[in-house]
């Protein structure tokens, strides 16, 4: 089981999907490419990058085992699977976009405002039903909202993203009166205490969430075309491609992840807060940067960005069992995003 990890495969398959060459300079480069080096081959490529982390993983457990006598129990275990289930979410939206070449500051508040919404006496009076209609429908119209500025408005993503984590926040606050919202309707509460072969049901829906990612982001022409357009945008247009429309979509897919992500924290903390997602939006980035996702984008796994958000739980989970302050955690974490941004210019460096 592969991914794509190259821009430039991608471009030229999608551009045999639509039935137009690219022709120029850019296909004169194409034939001199050479390909990446073993180094470049090694970090860029799906299977060696992601074994890396798995030994890290294991790393990590090794420290679990001796450092906290709870560690290795069936029970935590199954609180890192939780707590990795609602940001991992998160972050497979965030792979589309970064891979597609953009980023998305603003799914933590996205999040937070699906919650709010979904969780009104209104919204909740009308049903289960309606409640994940709600949230799905908010967190697609908010990703939207970023696509159509950044790719038909021509604006900045940062500047966008930036600006709607801010807005959300704001119509978050001003629809909950700044007060949590207590869920009282039975079926969505129950998603969090459900458990099935002893698994709670935020981990299969987390599960789900990245099936229906890899598959949609590996083997479908909406897949091919976002690493195509994340790769080289222009080759993409000159390939026949609609890349504004492609760029709108992607956000939207992110914007749905956080509707997900919304009913899932809802049912965990049974409530609807604006306070939901707080600094979500950098563990989501981290998580994908950590799994071998280039910020330029073109190039990425989401398998990879998986792993990232499981090494990052894990690395909570343990300074939690260990009782050591935040603010370590926070450094650590840190200099863990310093490192792989560092081993990324190297890879990308060490390829001609």
């Amino acid at each position: 089981m592969s991914e794509q990890t190259t821009g430039r495969a991608p471009a030229e398959s999608a551009a045999g999907a639509s039935g137009a060459g690219v022709t120029g300079p850019r296909a004169g480069g194409a034939a001199r490419d050479a390909g990446p080096s073993p180094w470049g081959r090694l970090f860029l490529g799906g299977v060696g990058h992601n074994l890396g982390l798995v030994a890290v993983l294991a790393l990590l457990a090794v420290v679990g085992v001796a450092t906290a006598d709870t560690f290795a129990t069936t029970a935590n275990l199954l609180t890192i699977l939780t707590s990795a289930s609602i940001i991992g979410v998160i972050t497979v939206g965030a792979t589309f976009v970064i891979i597609g070449g953009g980023i998305d500051l603003s799914v933590g508040k996205l999040m937070a405002l699906a919650s709010v919404w979904a969780t009104t006496v209104a919204t909740q009076s009308f049903g289960p039903w309606v409640m994940v209609f709600c949230a799905l429908a908010v967190g697609a119209a908010g990703g939207l909202v970023n696509g159509l500025l950044i790719a038909y408005g021509r604006i900045v993503p940062f500047i966008v993203t930036l600006a709607m984590l801010i807005s959300a926040q704001g119509l978050a606050e001003r629809i909950s009166g700044r007060r949590s919202q207590i869920v009282t309707d039975p079926a969505i509460a129950a998603i969090a205490t459900t458990r099935v072969l002893g698994i709670p049901l935020l981990v299969y829906l987390f599960a789900a969430v990245v099936a229906i990612g890899w598959v949609v982001l590996n083997r479908t022409t909406f897949g091919r075309r976002t690493f195509a357009i994340g790769g080289n945008p222009e080759a993409a247009r000159l390939a026949g491609l609609d890349v504004r429309r492609h760029t709108a979509a992607l956000y939207v897919v992110s914007g749905l992840c956080c509707g997900v992500a919304a009913i899932m924290i809802a049912s965990l903390t049974t409530t609807g807060s604006s306070t939901h997602g707080t600094l979500y939006e950098l563990d989501a980035i981290a998580a994908v940067i950590i799994g071998g996702t280039l910020l330029s984008g073109g190039r990425g796994t989401l398998i990879g960005s998986i792993l990232g958000v499981l090494v990052f739980t894990t690395i909570t989970n343990l300074f939690v069992l260990n009782n050591l302050d935040t603010d370590v955690q926070n450094i650590a974490k840190g200099a863990i995003i310093v490192a792989a941004v560092l081993v990324q210019a190297r890879a990308r460096r060490a390829t001609p």
